[in-house]
């Protein structure tokens, strides 16, 4: 088994865990989280999730991992969500062939976008948003390890986009139901 697929398969199991985790269970919540970690590896849900999904991304493995360490707020915002589907929305539409080039293959050859990420990294200090800087970090640091063989599978992936998509629904939903009842 190669350390992308080991990866793959951990990196699911914490997903499951985080979903768990989300649960109303009060203090059963934490052994809760664990229990479907562990069951996630046992059973074989996460290498379902793996064959289904593919590998996650570093920064949905670090949001999960904030999620079963409790960590609030988390630094996925509805905002935050936003922007990964207004980027999901051009990136993958660019690398399905409705653009002038492919989004990407430059994440082959990532020069370009790792020298956009010097600003990113500096609007993300000068607003103090450091939980945001760190997954950052990890991502660049997971990146430099060449276990990933393209830079966007470090910072997107499907489920990561299907996660904004939830969060920004349930926004909207909330918001339409909260005018319904004035």
């Amino acid at each position: 088994m190669s350390f992308l697929a080991a990866y793959g398969l951990l990196a699911h199991a914490l997903i499951f865990g985080a979903i768990a985790a989300l649960l109303p269970l009060g203090i059963l919540r934490p052994k809760a989280a664990l229990a479907a970690t562990t069951l996630a590896l046992l059973v074989g849900i996460a290498p379902g999730l793996h064959g289904i999904l593919g590998t996650p991304s570093v920064t949905l493995l670090q949001l999960a991992l904030l999620q079963l360490a409790n960590k609030t707020p988390s630094p996925f915002t509805v905002r935050a969500a936003i922007g990964v589907l207004a980027f999901a929305v051009i990136f993958y539409a660019m690398s399905w062939g409705f653009g002038p080039f492919d989004l990407y293959a430059l994440g082959f050859q990532p020069r370009a976008i790792l020298m956009a990420m010097l600003p990113l990294a500096a609007a993300l200090h000068w607003r103090k948003m450091h939980a945001a800087l760190l997954i950052l970090a990890v991502d660049l640091a997971a990146y430099a390890t060449g276990v990933f063989p393209n830079f966007w599978d470090v910072l997107i992936d499907p489920l990561l986009v299907l996660l904004a998509f939830c969060m920004v629904a349930r926004q909207a939903y909330l918001r339409f139901s909260a005018r319904g009842n004035r």
